[in-house]
């Protein structure tokens, strides 16, 4: 059964984790694994409020990539958000290890970008149903 008002909460959601990696984007004074956290919380949010918004039930998982898997079998593609794959290694291995064994750094802009355009994307559907 679809859940709007779940959807809507989701979203919101999304958009003040959203609020919080735009203040992060300073590496002095936020960890990677701080503001990766709470970006990958951002996409997890977003899907599952797309998820609400189309009636599809989903177990509770922190896997992005079960996720867009989830939309996609359900006729729900989201490309925007394969982008955003890589950041399920924050929802619990860097929460609870060390940051060093990541390769490579956050682009940091980049990432607030894509999840700005993966929410806006999502927002049109959620507030326009068909």
């Amino acid at each position: 059964m679809k859940d709007p008002e779940h959807a809507h909460l989701l979203l919101e959601m999304a958009r003040r984790d959203l609020t919080a990696l735009s203040n992060m984007t300073d590496r002095n004074r936020f960890a990677d694994e701080i503001f990766g956290f709470h970006a990958q919380q951002a996409v997890e949010k977003a899907l599952k409020c797309r998820l609400s918004e189309q009636g599809i039930a989903y177990p509770r998982t922190h896997d992005i990539e079960y996720l867009i898997d989830c939309l996609e079998k359900n006729g729900v593609g989201i490309p925007s958000a394969n982008e955003l794959v890589d950041l399920n290694d924050f929802a619990v291995q860097y929460r609870y290890e060390a940051f060093d064994n990541l390769e490579g750094t956050l682009d940091r802009e980049a990432v607030v970008m894509k999840i700005t355009a993966l929410l806006e994307e999502i927002a049109k559907s959620v507030n326009n149903p068909a």
